[in-house]
């Protein structure tokens, strides 16, 4: 049988202010920004594939 999923909890305080401070930061980087934190991801995940070893 399923477990009742719980309510999420509401930000209330310093976390609320942080979330808030954080999401406008995402909001304002610029294309360029974006392009450039994808193209690190990519590139982490291409090294981390590496390393990772698959069995059928």
């Amino acid at each position: 049988m399923a477990r009742p999923i719980k309510e999420t909890p509401i930000l209330t305080g310093e976390d609320a202010e942080r979330f808030v401070e954080r999401a406008e930061r995402v909001e304002n980087m610029s294309k360029e920004e974006r392009a450039s934190n994808r193209a690190k991801l990519m590139a982490r995940v291409k090294e981390a594939r590496k390393l990772i070893t698959f069995y059928w």
